[in-house]
């Protein structure tokens, strides 16, 4: 009986020891590093002044209907319809993390597409912005610091728009047709808005396909988000920047397969003036005919 005391003890003391090992190997163990550094600790001058996308965004879908309506000349969602074309846009940008791979991409498959830039971001990382210019993309302005313009005056609104103009001139000194755009952080705007940066000379750009990648999806949930709504003239809304801890490495992942369905199926990419160039063409035609 004694025996059997013993050789249990020094069965339960050897599991013992085996799980304190497994226990400091799985401390010792590294852990995987993610293939995209996140940025994190992101310096306070270069954060969403209006707080991250996960908690200030929620534009409802009607407003913008409504406003598509009330202002066809200044409020532009989408482009002419009987036009295979569309336009990636990405918001937010740029910084040193994700912009670079987009781009990449966008290199890689020859498309161009139209970056809405935040003044700050673009000041801070000018081999980005110069990139973006460069490589033949057309910046817009999405305001300084991307505060919400519904809780600011509108005088604090105008110098963020025209502060960061003044920034794009400076990349784009040579290009007397550039067109004027710009798009409200969060895509938060009222009719009061809208008509005072027409007065100023923008078209206010927003979209009609969200990827939604700021809730950090999958790659798989961004591509279905954007190839499950496409149509002729969509304005495609994605980032290539984000807030503190923002992962957008699905949207990357997503980017590459994304150009190349719509390409399959004959779409046409362009950038936005284009869109706004085509609408125009569309509006005079129309026009014409009821004349």
């Amino acid at each position: 009986m004694k025996i059997r005391y013993s050789l249990f003890a020094v069965m339960i003391l050897a599991v013992f020891f085996a799980l304190l090992t497994v226990k400091e190997d799985i401390y010792r163990k590294p852990q995987q590093k993610s293939k995209i550094s996140i940025p994190h600790n992101m310096s306070e001058n270069l954060d969403l002044a209006g707080g991250p996308e996960r908690e200030v965004r929620g534009f409802p879908k009607r407003e913008i209907v409504d406003l598509i309506t009330m202002y066809p000349d200044l409020f532009i969602a989408s482009g002419d319809s009987s036009e295979k074309k569309v336009a990636l846009t990405f918001d937010d940008g740029p910084d040193d993390v994700f912009t670079p791979q987009i781009l990449d991409i966008l290199k890689d498959k020859n498309v161009k597409a139209t970056f809405f830039v935040i003044g700050k971001r673009a000041d801070s990382f000018s081999e980005v912005m110069q990139r973006i210019v460069d490589e033949g993309h057309l910046a817009g302005n999405h305001t300084w610091s991307h505060p919400n313009i519904m809780k600011i005056s509108l005088e604090d609104a105008k110098e963020e728009v025209l502060k960061t103009e003044k920034l794009l001139n400076s990349y784009y000194k040579d290009s007397k047709d550039r067109v004027k755009i710009f798009r409200s952080p969060y895509g938060s705007i009222d009719p009061k808005r809208v008509e005072f940066f027409g007065d100023i000379g923008y078209k206010i750009i927003s979209w009609n396909v969200d990827s939604l990648d700021w809730k950090g999806l999958s790659a798989e949930e961004v591509k279905t988000n954007v190839l499950e709504n496409v149509v002729n003239g969509s304005i495609i809304l994605q980032h290539s920047a984000g807030g503190e801890g923002e992962d957008l490495s699905g949207s990357v992942e997503a980017l590459s397969e994304i150009i190349e369905v719509l390409k399959a199926e004959g779409f046409e990419f362009v950038t936005v003036d284009e869109i706004l160039k085509d609408k125009q063409e569309k509006d005079r035609q129309d026009n014409d005919k009821l004349k």
